[in-house]
């Protein structure tokens, strides 16, 4: 399906690993143009190096999303560069895990100002552009399971993402007549950096509550979020979409595999 992404100017938060990566060049393989940014340059570099070796080409940003106004120079610099910003993908996060009553001040502001605070300014960063261009656009939070059945150690975290939730809904309320769409995206158990050692500990536990009875890749959320950001999905807003291979769909996922004929 050509999803019209030529001509497109992308930007991605927290783009350089995982499915930030997975999406950023997907969106080349588009035909769009992409500005990722993320904390560790050398990341940055190896992405942007990767991605020279299959014939795209990607501009990189060293920035924190923590630090708004980093975000907004980013900003106002691939806008300038690019005539514009079309869609913004607020993918950034960070995922600290501890019981309740271990957690410090220090952890507690780096989730929210990272997860919830991040994603707030990232949309009222890319708010601004869209409007004033006036040409619509679309802006996707990545949001988690976790915002729908939160984890015992993952109290902030689960607080932080269903925020999130929150505000992909007031967002796309308030930018709706200016033609932008505003969308969520909520994986289930993604195999990227930021899961890698929960998984090496449980991966049996997880794949267990999976219809599809496996981890997802990063692959994997990289064409739905490509399309949610196209015109296919103009009547969408306001919603996450979940891409989870069917996780907690029933209490028993497992019976069927176990009683499958064949």
């Amino acid at each position: 399906m050509d999803l019209h992404l030529t001509g497109k100017h992308v930007v991605i938060t927290g783009g350089a690993t995982g499915i930030g990566r997975a999406a950023a060049l997907e969106f080349c393989r588009e035909g769009a143009s992409v500005s990722v940014c993320g904390r560790t340059m050398e990341k940055l570099e190896k992405m942007k190096q990767e991605f020279s070796g299959l014939g795209f080409e990607a501009d990189i940003y060293q920035v924190d999303v923590s630090d708004f106004k980093s975000v907004e120079r980013m900003a106002d610099e691939a806008a300038k560069k690019h005539g514009g910003i079309d869609i913004w993908i607020n993918n950034a996060g960070i995922a600290i895990n501890r019981p309740v009553l271990d957690f410090t001040k220090e952890e507690y502001d780096a989730v929210m100002n990272i997860d919830l605070a991040g994603v707030f300014e990232g949309c009222r960063i890319a708010g601004r552009h869209m409007i004033a261009q006036g040409r619509g656009g679309v802006i996707i939070n990545a949001s988690s399971f976790a915002s729908r059945i939160p984890h015992t150690e993952g109290a902030v975290y689960a607080a932080a993402k269903s925020g999130v939730s929150s505000f992909t809904k007031t967002f796309a309320a308030n930018f709706a007549p200016y033609g932008i769409r505003v969308l969520g995206y909520i994986p289930g158990m993604i195999q990227t950096e930021i899961s890698r050692v929960s998984i090496s500990e449980n991966r049996e536990l997880y794949t267990q509550n999976v219809a599809l009875k496996r981890l997802g890749e990063p692959e994997d959320l990289a064409k739905p979020i490509v399309f949610m950001a196209s015109d296919a999905c103009g009547y969408m807003t306001g919603v996450d979409i979940e891409i989870s291979g069917g996780k907690y769909i029933v209490q028993n996922p497992g019976y069927s595999w176990e009683h499958k004929e064949g």
